[in-house]
């Protein structure tokens, strides 16, 4: 923290943080933890984004116990974390499989995929327009309120960055309109989670649209999508998509003439959460490979931080399934209601409080942004 410190102190206007982990390694999940309270403590005021790498769930992972590391370092996302990109190594193997036509995707492959997704998400801030120029303009459109902080990422067209020279794979046009289509389709989306109407409603979206466009291609594009109901937006905001233009690189050669980037907030990210809470319980229930927690003094008399870590994100899964119905705001105030009614030994988390109120530090001062 000291280094950090120095940093902050040598900036001229700081606005806040990016941190880049993994939330099922003991390092990524742990230390960012760890950094990430530590962080929210000392900054209380700043904004903090991260990009949070989710496990293969498919294949049961490299690490027995990512479903206890994933569910601690989701605690600390709900609570200390402003916004959350999720990048999900299932679904991009899913697309580096599929889309891209690779059988064994290499790591460095998968982190160019992330890295155009980094990439692309700052770029609005590394080369400053009228709008999105600073992260506070860039959050605020996604997160309305500070729980549902979680959100998707979608790209198009894909590529390697080894494979610049050639057309990316199943886009012949990069029109505007091609473009914020297929942003919308759920193959292109880097978390595994299904964006179907009958699966979810987008909470926000922001398309950030690379290249030389006319603006009043956009115009037309959101005619149609909102002519065609491609999408389906929660009853309680506003139901349109927002977009951002933005430079290309000078830096970086792409084999085509637009690109897009669509940073969504979608209630169905919950089945992301429900399938890292489905696997720790399997281990819970059993008291699997708890040895090595028990040698750490936050284990060492009880288990109280699994069980709360885990209704923290029982909580947050109720929330984003609560959000799909119109009296959300409400429901909201119903529990913060019945918490203060049930006194304090049985308040309610800050993860479950009234959704208007906004977001607190650990320590419990209200972020003044």
């Amino acid at each position: 923290m000291d280094m950090i410190d120095r940093e902050a102190d040598g900036s001229e206007s700081l606005e806040g943080f990016i941190m880049c982990h993994s939330i099922a390694g003991g390092t990524g999940s742990g230390m960012g933890s760890l950094l990430l309270e530590a962080v929210n403590d000392h900054f209380p005021k700043k904004l903090i984004q991260t990009y949070s790498v989710f496990p293969n769930n498919q294949d049961g992972g490299d690490v027995v116990v990512q479903p206890y590391n994933s569910l601690l370092t989701l605690k600390r996302l709900a609570l200390n974390a402003d916004a959350v990109v999720v990048l999900d190594n299932t679904a991009l193997n899913r697309i580096a499989t599929e889309r891209l036509q690779t059988d064994n995707a290499s790591i460095a492959q998968i982190n160019s995929l992330v890295s155009t997704v980094m990439s692309a998400s700052t770029n609005t801030l590394r080369f400053p327009g009228y709008m999105n120029n600073d992260l506070v303009g860039l959050m605020s459109s996604l997160v309305p309120t500070p729980r549902l902080h979680f959100l998707m990422t979608g790209y198009t067209p894909l590529h390697f960055h080894d494979d610049v020279n050639a057309v990316a794979t199943n886009v012949r046009k990069t029109s505007v309109m091609d473009v914020m289509r297929r942003l919308l389709q759920t193959k292109n989306i880097m978390v595994s989670c299904s964006t179907r109407k009958d699966r979810g409603c987008y909470i926000s979206i922001l398309d950030i649209i690379q290249g030389e466009v006319d603006p009043t291609q956009v115009h037309k594009s959101l005619q149609r999508i909102r002519e065609r109901q491609l999408c389906s937006f929660i009853p309680w905001g506003p139901a349109s998509i927002q977009v951002a233009l933005s430079r290309k690189s000078p830096y970086v050669k792409t084999p085509h003439r637009v690109s897009g980037l669509m940073l969504a907030n979608h209630t169905s990210i919950r089945d992301l959460f429900h399938r890292i809470c489905q696997q720790y319980d399997k281990l819970r229930k059993r008291d699997a490979f708890l040895d090595n927690y028990r040698k750490v003094d936050m284990f060492a008399d009880d288990l109280t931080e699994f069980d709360d870590s885990r209704q923290i994100v029982q909580d947050l899964i109720e929330e984003y399934r609560a959000s799909e119905s119109a009296d959300y705001i409400n429901w909201g105030l119903d529990r913060a209601a019945a918490a203060e009614a049930a006194g304090p030994e049985l308040s309610l988390h800050p993860a479950s409080a009234d959704p208007r109120m906004p977001a607190r530090g650990p320590r419990g001062e209200a972020d003044e942004r």
